[in-house]
């Protein structure tokens, strides 16, 4: 798939590479298809794994392997904004809660069966991995709440104390090492999508170093926290013949 980088010029989008998928998303809306649908189906029709808009970098395939869909599902929205629901859209792109219900199998085969299963690697790769980082510095503010140590300014001891749980070591540690691994510079700051490539590094790290129980319940936590904090659009992992799917728990959650 391409990068390409332009300006988003309204209706002369017929001028990018992705016309077909931004031609049927507005022509779909416009002939009374539910927007979430067609939003879908302009998914399934998008070949571009990076672009620039405006300036800004999206970056929807994470190495080659992990598909960013809400990423994908803004930049599609912005060019059809004055079509949406406001309230839908926002919960969608911002909360994770499509405004229909779909069953997995029928998800999938709007958006295509290769971008399901690297949108399967996103969520249990980058989503997952992230809760369960925020999980366990809970678990550790928890615990020194208990025993009367926490306070505001410990944030930095708390993330790398939850680092340490799950990966052995500091994030400084494991981000120097995973800007070593991919060549990039050791800065002191970090952009969005380097974030992500680096949570989705991190569970690579975990499932090469972890045996498949440490791995199966780690997950479990964060999908129960997950659950627990709103995020209730769980993917299906039935269909899935991928790897490490086969070390997760067989309850999503709870």
């Amino acid at each position: 798939m391409p990068e390409v980088s332009g300006h988003e010029p309204g209706s002369h989008l017929t001028q990018t590479p992705n016309s077909q998928a931004l031609r049927h998303l507005e022509q779909a809306i416009i002939s009374g298809k539910h927007w979430y649908l067609a939003l879908l189906e302009a998914i399934g029709l998008w070949d571009t794994i990076k672009e620039t808009q405006d300036g800004r970098t999206y970056q929807y395939l994470i190495a080659a392997e992990a598909f960013d869909w809400l990423l994908l599902a803004e930049r599609l929205c912005r060019a059809v904004d004055s079509l949406l629901p406001e309230g839908e859209k926002t919960a969608l792109l911002f909360h994770g809660k499509p405004p229909l219900d779909l069953p997995p199998g029928e998800f999938k085969e709007l958006i295509g069966s290769v971008k399901y299963l690297q949108h399967l690697n996103y969520f249990y790769g980058a989503t997952v991995e992230e809760a369960l980082i925020l999980a366990v510095e809970e678990e550790v503010r928890k615990e020194r709440w208990i025993s009367g140590y926490y306070r505001e300014k410990d944030a930095a001891y708390t993330t790398n104390e939850a680092y340490r749980r799950i990966y052995a070591t500091t994030k400084a540690v494991m981000l120097r090492r995973f800007r070593q691994n991919r060549g990039y510079p050791q800065l002191k700051s970090i952009s969005l999508a380097e974030l992500k490539e680096f949570t989705y590094w991190l569970f690579k790290h975990r499932l090469k170093q972890c045996d498949k129980a440490k791995v199966a319940s780690d997950t479990k936590k964060a999908l129960d926290w997950l659950k627990s904090n709103g995020f209730s659009q769980q993917p299906d992992r039935s269909d899935s013949d991928l790897e490490f799917i086969n070390m997760l728990p067989s309850s999503p959650a709870g």
